[in-house]
């Protein structure tokens, strides 16, 4: 397997035409590439962060019907999509100068999130038409030690709140999963 994780996802969308402009807009400043299909077979235009020896991409096409997404409601489907960002400062830039400035509605501002990783640092936002959830996130390759610190405490102080845990949250949330020799 060459890689592991998404290789892409595809979201249909409200107003199609519209909901490029928004995301030809948003993923540009971000500094990603496009393509589309040229409407050969299909209609969709992708975005992606490492042209042209991507890793991953999103592809956006039109919905045949339906309402705007409302990631507080979780209905079935997919909660929301986080993109990386190269560090706490591209959050920043693109909350301030893309999200700000264009009345995109941020769900959560900037803010370090010390219960998911050491240094997670994230904004949430709403895309304006379909009301697709996503998130601009940095983790950091190696974080400091005192995000350590700050996520070791965030954990202990989530332990104290299940008293069901029999092992510390950093052990007891690991699951193991059948491999396929397991599963003949």
């Amino acid at each position: 397997m060459r890689w592991k994780g998404v290789h892409h996802v595809e979201f249909s969308v409200l107003r199609y035409e519209e909901s490029i402009t928004f995301f030809d807009w948003m993923f540009g400043w971000l500094g990603y590439r496009s393509f589309w299909t040229l409407d050969i077979g299909y209609r969709s235009t992708y975005y992606m962060a490492r042209f042209p020896f991507f890793h991953s991409y999103i592809g956006i096409q039109p919905a045949s019907g339906g309402v705007r997404l409302n990631a507080t409601a979780h209905a079935p489907g997919i909660h929301h999509i986080a993109l990386w960002a190269s560090n706490r400062r591209e959050v920043d830039s693109f909350h301030e100068g893309f999200l700000l400035r264009n009345d995109v509605e941020v769900t959560d501002p900037p803010a370090e999130y010390p219960i998911y990783t050491p240094g997670y640092y994230a904004v949430f936002f709403d895309d304006p038409i379909s009301g697709i959830h996503f998130e601009l996130s940095h983790t950091p390759l190696i974080p400091s030690v005192s995000a350590g610190r700050r996520w070791l405490r965030a954990l202990k102080a989530e332990w104290t709140e299940h008293p069901e845990w029999k092992r510390p949250p950093w052990a007891q949330a690991m699951r193991r999963l059948p491999s396929k020799k397991e599963q003949g």
